[in-house]
């Protein structure tokens, strides 16, 4: 494990002293962190490769189950991410606080495993909740059943997530890249066995694609535990002594700072759910339109979510330093970096966006002649979704290393929903825009959400939240 990612631990490194120091501290923190949230999308992408091949009501169930399985899973992460704030900022006033940041490694993963049995038990009515979305009802006994096994992934999954974030808050993002190229190939291995019963195994279709997910993430829980115990940078801490001991200030910190990460989460994945929905409301060519063009942008958006986390935690080490000049400059080389890359693909889009689309699908086929035209035109407004939803990602980032989570909260709710999804339904339906007016409308909602979220930072001092918290 010595041999492993070697970028030095934050107890290591002196204080940045102008923004070259910065920038470079940033993008090594960044780098691995985007390379991890890229493999990531390839692992999500395996499920729809493999049970494409069976058939189309087992790729309908997983859509839904996997659906409803991330949003939530990932909700719970947001919970748990409250730890990499609070970590940085011990780290920032006390380079050795290892007492302070095995509290809240351990808090985290307690909240993280309490939070996941309700998902769990969510999880095994999805049949029920299906129907209760007026889904089809054999695509929702399909999702059932389905779900009743990945539900199984939820505990460990919430675990890794909490473990990436403490690896990646102790200085060592690399590992949160080799452990997520681990969970790829075992999903890919273990959806080849038994989706199609290779190698001399049963071939369960769906069931087989939730065991997969099960084992990788498992996979992930023991690869990470490995390397807690053998990387000498990570072993100082002993993260996992006296791992049953109850610290209830620390859970409550991790509640108070965690839920409104969580509920932010969960209005911007319900916002494109729903855009989604609008989109089906319209047509099945313009809801085919709709993904080639969100993925296109989901892939361009992992570079300044990648940032976003790795500003938390520069942002969190100067804030915990009380040093506001630190604080101001991380801040500002994150927004420049994650804004940066965004304009630049942007423009990308802009100028090759027949480029883009054929990736996803054959942009000469006729059965694609009515998707085309329509993937240009969201891939069009997408570029300016681009530097929006960049902005308002990295900035939310930046905050919440200022431990500033509640307020953020409440921007994305008004944001996302009154003037993001209000204006897609008035221009989706009361207009002739159509699918390019639910486009619009989301591209609204995130240009609301980063002005104010940007304005919140510019005036971070105005507002107190340079003042240490009673953490």
């Amino acid at each position: 494990m010595h041999a492993g990612p070697t970028t030095p631990s934050p107890l290591d490194e002196p204080r940045p002293t102008g923004w070259r120091d910065e920038l470079f501290a940033l993008s090594r923190l960044a780098g691995p962190l985007v390379a991890a949230n890229l493999l990531q999308m390839a692992v999500a992408a395996v499920d729809v490769i493999f049970l494409g091949r069976i058939g189309t009501l087992e790729l309908a169930a997983s859509t839904m189950g996997v659906f409803l399985f991330n949003l939530l899973l990932y909700a719970v992460i947001g919970l748990t991410s409250a730890a990499a704030p609070l970590i940085a900022a011990e780290l920032g006033q006390r380079a050795h606080a290892v007492r302070e940041v095995r509290r809240s490694v351990r808090m985290a993963l307690w909240v993280g495993v309490a939070a996941s049995l309700v998902i769990m038990a969510i999880l095994a009515n999805g049949e029920r909740l299906l129907l209760l979305a007026d889904q089809d009802p054999r695509v929702a006994a399909s999702a059932g059943r389905f779900l009743d096994i990945l539900l199984l992934a939820t505990i460990p999954g919430v675990v890794a997530g909490v473990l990436r974030t403490v690896a990646a808050a102790l200085g060592r993002p690399g590992w949160a890249f080799v452990v997520t190229g681990l969970a790829l190939v075992l999903s890919i291995l273990v959806n080849w066995l038994l989706v199609f019963g290779n190698a001399g195994f049963p071939r369960l279709g769906l069931e087989g694609s939730a065991i997969a997910s099960v084992v990788s993430t498992t996979g992930m829980v023991a690869a990470y535990l490995l390397i807690f115990f053998t990387d000498r940078r990570l072993r100082r801490y002993r993260l996992f002594g006296r791992w049953w001991r109850p610290e209830w200030p620390r859970a409550r910190d991790i509640v108070r700072l965690g839920m409104p990460i969580m509920l932010t989460w969960l209005f911007e994945g319900a916002l494109f759910g729903g855009a989604a929905i609008l989109m089906g409301l319209i047509g099945v060519t313009e809801v085919a339109a709709h993904a080639v063009a969100l993925n296109i942008a989901a892939v361009a958006f992992q570079v300044p979510f990648g940032v976003a986390q790795a500003a938390t935690i520069r942002v969190g080490l100067a804030f915990g330093a009380q040093d506001a000049v630190w604080v101001a400059r991380a801040g500002r080389t994150a927004l420049s970096l994650g804004i940066g890359f965004m304009g630049v693909s942007a423009i990308a889009m802009w100028l090759a966006p027949r480029l883009f689309i054929s990736a996803y699908i054959d942009v000469d086929a006729a059965q694609n002649a009515a998707v085309v035209p329509l993937a240009l035109r969201y891939l069009a407004v997408a570029a300016v979704f681009q530097l929006v939803d960049g902005a308002q990602a990295v900035a939310a980032g930046v905050l919440r290393g200022l431990q500033d989570t509640r307020v953020p909260m409440l921007v994305a709710l008004f944001g996302y929903w009154v003037i993001g999804f209000g204006t897609a339904a008035a221009l989706g339906f009361g207009t002739a825009l159509a699918g390019t007016g639910i486009w619009i409308g989301l591209a609204a909602g995130l240009s609301a959400v980063s002005v104010l979220l940007l304005w919140r930072w510019r005036a971070r001092e105005r507002l107190g939240l340079l003042r240490p918290r009673s953490v």
